[in-house]
């Protein structure tokens, strides 16, 4: 009897509070909407797939004429020459580096002037020797004019007699054509000793024009000669010496396209050192002579820029252009280019939304022309930005993107 008397409900009990992980999942479910709003108002909107561009310098190439015709050659000097010695002679001092600068008439060398300065010594005496014999027949000369003279006087007083009187004049006359000689034996005796002085300048070696020194050929001690005594132990030369004013292209040109190339003619050089540099010029000449084993015809092209980066031997491409880029000034060099799908409207202004990360900026710019599907950029953008193309119309400043594959 208890135990049926246990299993009856008291229904006059109070009833049992809910459970409390009930109540938390209804207070969840109710604030999950909130907190899904605070999530994208603080940590901003979902991101956006773009697809994007680069902004892009043009070349002169692309502002110039097409190429109608690309070739080859190197860097060549019309103006070089390897200096020697007019005399032969011992080194004494080499005054030159390779890559140094030397201006027309700086010595580059000096040679061992003792056969020279002996030579020289030996015309100054022989000239003050015949300045002294011109000296002494001048007063023999002096002497017997005076004597001519009494004689004369002598004569007409028949105190002497005429042939005494005409020796007289003869002594005289003798030693006035000695007197003549003794002054051309000086004149002489001066132009040896002019010569000689030549010879000791010629121990110096200078410069014949302005350049820089592409080869150091010879030291101290070596012998050097203008010409060539064979077994290798003469120099022929001091150094090399290179006018880089002179500097200019050669490029052979295959004779089957030779036609399309004219003197005058606007072209671009690249040199194989620095292939992102456009060196503009023109053709100076078409060589009028044809290799046969190449079946090419040797043309020359003029630089417009003289740099020092411009060496002899260097490799070189030369594009030939139907037209002359146009001058750009200061301001239109620094022009940059992006396709015209990358510009949008933004309160009737034109801009540019940049991608910086997983973000975009937006950014006012300034048009100019329009080329092609491109569009030229004053200011706003810098070279390599990277920029959304087609922008939607919700896409803003601060708009998170993630980029299309």
């Amino acid at each position: 009897m208890d135990l049926l008397r246990e299993l009856r409900i008291d229904r006059s009990a109070p009833p049992r509070p809910p459970r409390r992980g009930l109540w938390i999942g209804l207070a969840i479910a109710a604030l999950l909407p909130v907190l899904l709003v605070i999530r994208f108002s603080v940590l901003g909107e979902r991101s956006v797939e773009v697809e994007t561009t680069v902004v892009v310098a043009p070349s002169a190439a692309g502002v110039a004429g097409g190429s109608v015709l690309d070739a080859s050659g190197y860097v060549v000097a019309r103006r070089m020459a390897t200096v020697s010695a007019k005399i032969t002679g011992r080194v004494r001092e080499v005054r030159i580096e390779e890559g140094q600068r030397v201006e027309e008439g700086e010595i580059l060398a000096t040679l061992d002037p003792i056969d020279a300065d002996a030579r020289r010594d030996l015309s100054a005496a022989q000239l003050e020797a015949a300045r002294s014999q011109v000296a002494g027949v001048q007063a023999q000369l002096t002497e017997a004019a005076a004597n001519a003279g009494r004689m004369q006087a002598l004569v007409g007083q028949q105190l002497v007699s005429k042939a005494q009187y005409e020796q007289a004049v003869a002594q005289r006359d003798a030693l006035y054509a000695q007197l003549t000689t003794a002054r051309r034996n000086a004149t002489v005796a001066t132009e040896q000793l002019r010569i000689s002085g030549i010879g000791v300048d010629d121990t110096l070696v200078r410069a014949p024009f302005s350049g820089v020194v592409v080869a150091k050929a010879a030291q101290p001690g070596e012998i050097v000669s203008p010409l060539s005594a064979g077994g290798g132990f003469t120099r022929t030369g001091i150094g090399t010496l290179v006018d880089m004013d002179s500097l200019e292209v050669e490029v052979d040109v295959g004779e089957s396209y030779i036609g399309r190339v004219k003197p005058g003619m606007p072209v671009e050089t690249t040199l194989n050192a620095y292939q992102d540099w456009k060196i503009p010029g023109s053709v100076i000449a078409i060589v009028p002579a044809a290799d046969r084993g190449k079946a090419t015809v040797k043309v020359r092209i003029a630089l417009d820029s003289k740099d020092g980066r411009i060496v002899p031997d260097m490799g070189a491409t030369v594009s030939f252009l139907e037209h002359a880029p146009p001058a750009q000034d200061a301001d239109t060099s620094r022009l940059l280019r992006v396709p015209a799908t990358a510009l949008s409207e933004r309160d009737g202004a034109q801009v540019v939304f940049v991608v910086d990360g997983d973000v975009v900026r937006q950014r006012s710019v300034e048009v100019g022309e329009r080329v092609g599907g491109n569009v030229e950029i004053t200011t706003g953008v810098a070279p390599d930005e990277e920029l959304v193309a087609n922008a939607p119309d919700a896409l803003a400043d601060g708009s998170r993107v993630h980029i299309k594959k």
